[in-house]
């Protein structure tokens, strides 16, 4: 048995731009890594509060979805004019985040518990609501359901993306890594080394926090 904190994380509307769509407003269907790192971070109060080594496995689930409008502010160069426009935004609805963490399990649960900064997931503007418990993962496969996974993981299937899982303090460079994740949920067993008791697979992720892209490819 390996305990673990489960976070589960909900809100009534969610939106995860996808980066590799330049000037486009197109939408992410699950929030990619760094931005539930992100979250975390926010927990504890900052990057520099968030452990170098911590990882999380997560599933995702929204409940509908549905394209919005929004006021687009370009960004310029200093001392410049730019045209504010509107433009479609894709958003999900009544979503669903579940993390497993199992390290500094006692870190995580004062910070959910009393978060340093407002808990947002997507735009600043996106409040969730959390909930956090310990639990005993089981060894072994389960199903993969809606949970996020890396692309070459075996017998994974779903939805083949580039999400980002770290981006520097600065913004100046980004790691990218490549999952799989099926919006409608994937039936399929896939061997992760860890299950919860009701058989979801618990798929561990690559490092998110910032000082890892020093050695990132």
């Amino acid at each position: 048995m390996t305990q673990a904190l489960e976070l589960v994380v909900t809100s009534p509307i969610v939106s995860f731009r996808n980066p590799l769509y330049a000037g486009l407003q197109v939408g992410l269907p699950c929030p990619p890594p760094s931005t539930v790192g992100g979250l975390l971070a926010a927990a504890v109060g900052s990057w520099d509060r968030v452990p170098e080594h911590t990882r999380f496995a997560m599933s995702f689930r929204a409940a509908g979805s549905g394209t919005d409008l929004e006021t687009y502010h370009p960004l310029g160069s200093p001392g410049t004019s730019t045209n504010i426009t509107i433009k479609d935004r894709d958003f999900l609805a009544l979503t669903t985040l579940t993390v497993w963490l199992t390290e500094d399990i006692i870190l995580w649960e004062r910070a959910l518990r009393r978060p340093v900064w407002p808990l947002r997931l997507g735009r600043s503007q996106d409040l969730v609501a959390t909930r956090a418990r310990r639990l005993d993962l089981g060894a072994g496969a389960g199903s993969q359901g809606y949970a996020i996974v890396p692309d070459d993981l075996p017998h994974a299937t779903g939805t083949r993306m580039r999400l980002t899982t770290a981006v520097a303090l600065d913004r100046s460079r980004t790691r990218w890594d490549g999952y799989r994740y099926a919006a409608l949920g994937a039936r399929g067993h896939v061997d992760t080394g860890l299950a919860t008791s009701d058989g979801q697979a618990v798929a561990m992720l690559p490092p998110v926090h910032p000082a890892h892209l020093a050695i990132a490819v």
